[in-house]
C-alpha cells in the first residue's frame, strides 16, 4: 500500500471516530424532544399578533368568549363589590356608583381602614392629641372635637380609655355629591372609659367595666383630589 493511501485511511478512520463521538454525545432526534424556551408565550405572540407554530395535538386551548356573550358576562369589573354584598340589593347599586368615580375603591379595604381609623380616632380624642386628629377629621369635625378637648381641659378634667376592640363594623350606606364620595359606617365597639375631674374622681363612665358603643361614622373624599385619604366628616351615637 502506498504512503497517499495510508494517509488517506488514517483521515478516515479519524473522521469515523469523530463522528461517533458526536453523535453519543448529542444524540439522535426521536421525536419526543422539548421544544426550546421561547421568551414570548403563546398567548403574547396572538396578542401581538405574531404568526403561531402549528398546533402539535398537545397544547390544551383554552375556550374562548362566545361572540354572543355581552362584556358584562365575560368580565364582572363589580366583582368585589359583588363579593361584599349581593348584587341587585339598594347597597350593591351605590356602592357600584362609587367604584364608577373612583376605580380605586374596594370595600374590604376600605371597611379595614375605617377600623383603623375609628380607633385612632376614640384614642386620639380621649389623649386630647390634636395632631393626630387632624390628619383624621374633617375641619368642621376637628373644630368639634377640638372644643370638646379644649372645655376638658379647662375644667381640669381627664379621660383614661382602654379601647378593647371592635366588635363589628360595616358599610351602612354610600352617598355620591358630584365628585365627593361619603360612605357611611356603622361600627359597634367595646370600649372602658371613665372621665376625672381635677381631684381624681369620676365624673363620666365608668373605669371597671366594658361598655358597649354603637357609632354611625361618615366618611368622605374628593374622587378628584390626588390625596387618597378619606376623613371623618361627621359622627352620630346610636347609644
Amino acid at each position: 500500500m502506498g504512503t497517499d493511501n495510508i494517509i488517506t485511511l488514517f483521515f478516515l478512520i479519524v473522521a469515523a471516530l469523530i463522528f461517533l463521538n458526536l453523535r453519543s454525545v448529542l444524540g439522535k432526534r426521536t421525536g419526543t424532544e422539548k421544544p426550546p424556551f421561547e421568551p414570548i408565550s403563546r398567548d403574547q405572540r396572538q396578542m401581538d399578533g405574531q404568526p403561531q407554530p402549528a398546533d402539535d395535538g398537545k397544547v390544551i386551548t383554552l375556550p374562548r368568549r362566545d361572540p354572543q356573550q355581552s362584556p358584562a358576562e365575560a368580565f364582572n369589573r363589580y366583582q368585589a363589590i359583588d363579593d361584599f354584598v349581593p348584587a341587585g340589593t339598594d347597597l350593591n347599586d351605590k356602592l357600584r356608583r362609587v367604584f364608577d368615580v373612583d376605580p380605586t375603591f374596594e370595600p374590604r379595604q376600605f371597611v379595614d381602614g375605617a377600623k383603623v381609623a375609628y380607633e385612632m380616632i376614640v384614642q386620639g380624642f380621649a389623649e386630647g392629641d390634636r395632631k393626630s386628629l387632624k390628619t383624621l377629621l374633617s375641619n368642621e369635625v376637628y373644630q368639634g372635637f377640638d372644643q370638646a378637648i379644649s372645655a376638658r381641659e379647662k375644667a381640669g378634667q381627664t379621660v383614661k380609655s382602654t379601647f378593647v376592640g371592635i366588635e363589628k363594623a360595616e358599610i351602612s350606606d354610600a352617598r355620591l355629591d358630584g365628585s365627593e364620595v361619603t360612605i357611611v359606617m356603622r361600627v359597634v365597639s367595646q370600649l372602658i372609659s371613665a372621665t376625672y375631674d381635677a381631684d381624681g374622681q369620676v365624673v363620666e363612665g365608668n373605669a371597671d367595666s366594658v361598655a358597649e358603643v354603637i357609632d354611625s361614622w361618615s366618611f368622605a373624599r374628593d374622587t378628584r383630589s390626588r390625596d387618597p385619604n378619606w376623613k371623618l366628616v361627621q359622627t352620630q351615637s346610636e347609644g
